[in-house]
């Protein structure tokens, strides 16, 4: 009697596009499901809750808008839902991105995995970041607050939103509560996991403060400013892996972070610190959404302070330690060979950014490490 052997085959292992195309056709199936749900009368009002923003009031039209009424919203629990659907949108459109966009360009660059991963990371942001901050650019330009910036504090509470203003805001919660399963769908290293954590956190907590504590227009107003900065960080990091003779984008992204901590903190202590703690209403009333009281403002402040501070910090520490390793690699080619070429150098100071990564809200720490220099002298 034959004695059949056991098959050492191991199991088939499943590519990164197919885990990302099974994920996305799942999502996309579950968001069509609440979409057909507005189809039938049993299932519509339930769906509707999902696809479309709701607490909807409309005030009567006044002497200055005689020829049409205002349509205004503000939040509730149901917020949640319309957040959860969203989110799946989020998720189908980084597939999207993902598949038709970013894997071709991978394909015919032939990055290594360190700048793939990278690359993917600076290509999806960028496009959040440069959309957001268009959106919201849109918002302030269309609802006076450029013309007129008493108006981030003045008619405080600010508990009713105009149709594009709530869902601006719905929209950032859906997207940074879709990074969380994308840390799984895009295979993310365990060792970065807890830094994609700490700032998807503060995302979600600055947001979903601003949100709640009806600051929406000071909100508003700082998430361009913030974006406008980041976006500025990802696309010179595209812009690098295409050419990394490119480098004054780096530079002026450097400035404008530090401008941009700067404006922040102005910003939040003119409306909080100054506009604020001036009105007249200064109760805490939870039915009207009156959150202007002593210790709200304190612990607004000193959030998005030490917020800043953090991120500050962690910039000069990056700043001063690409700084030392620009210098400890100058210093000893120069002495070996006098005619080292600039171009070589500053390629140096120019890998840090190359694999930085992109942390709590635009901090930077660097993973030297990872440089190919630094691989390159472990392996001699």
């Amino acid at each position: 009697m034959a004695i059949r052997k056991k098959s050492t085959k191991s199991p088939p292992v499943l590519s990164h596009e197919f885990v990302l195309q099974n994920h996305a056709d799942i999502v996309s199936c579950v968001a069509m499901v609440f979409l057909l749900g507005l189809m039938f009368e049993i299932t519509a009002k339930a769906s509707i809750i999902f696809v479309t923003l709701q607490y909807n009031v409309t005030l009567p039209a006044t002497e200055e808008q005689a020829t049409e009424s205002a349509s205004l919203y503000y939040y509730g629990i149901k917020d949640l839902a319309t957040v959860f659907f969203y989110m799946l949108v989020a998720i189908i459109i980084h597939a999207v991105i993902q598949e038709y966009m970013l894997d071709k360009i991978n394909r015919r660059m032939h990055f290594s995995k360190t700048k793939h991963s990278k690359f993917n990371e600076s290509g999806q942001l960028s496009a959040f970041y440069l959309f957001a901050c268009v959106w919201g650019t849109f918002i302030l330009i269309s609802e006076n607050y450029i013309s007129d910036p008493t108006i981030l504090w003045r008619a405080y509470p600010h508990n009713l939103m105009t149709f594009q203003m709530k869902f601006f805001y719905i929209s950032q919660l859906a997207y940074w509560l879709h990074a969380f399963p994308e840390l799984y769908f895009q295979k993310t290293k365990k060792e970065d996991i807890p830094r994609q954590l700490v700032y998807i956190g503060l995302y979600l907590f600055h947001i979903a403060g601003a949100y709640l504590l009806n600051l929406n227009h000071l909100g508003l107003v700082l998430l361009v400013l913030h974006y406008f900065v980041e976006f500025l960080f990802h696309i010179s990091r595209l812009f690098y892996f295409s050419n990394e003779k490119y480098q004054k984008g780096f530079s002026l992204w450097a400035v404008l972070f530090v401008f941009g901590r700067l404006l922040t903190l102005i910003l939040s202590v003119l409306t909080v610190g100054f506009g604020l703690a001036r009105a007249e209403n200064q109760k805490l009333d939870f039915s009207t959404g009156n959150f202007n009281v002593l210790a709200v403002r304190i612990a607004v402040l000193a959030s998005i302070c030490i917020t800043q501070a953090f991120m500050m910090w962690k910039f000069i520490n990056f700043q001063l330690r690409r700084w030392r390793e620009h210098s400890a690699f100058q210093a000893p080619a120069v002495k070996k060979k006098p005619t080292v070429t600039k171009g070589r150098s500053s390629k140096k100071g120019t890998d840090s950014f190359l694999f930085a990564e992109n942390g709590v809200n635009g901090t930077l720490t660097s993973n030297v490490a990872d440089s190919p220099r630094n691989r390159k002298e472990k392996s001699s």
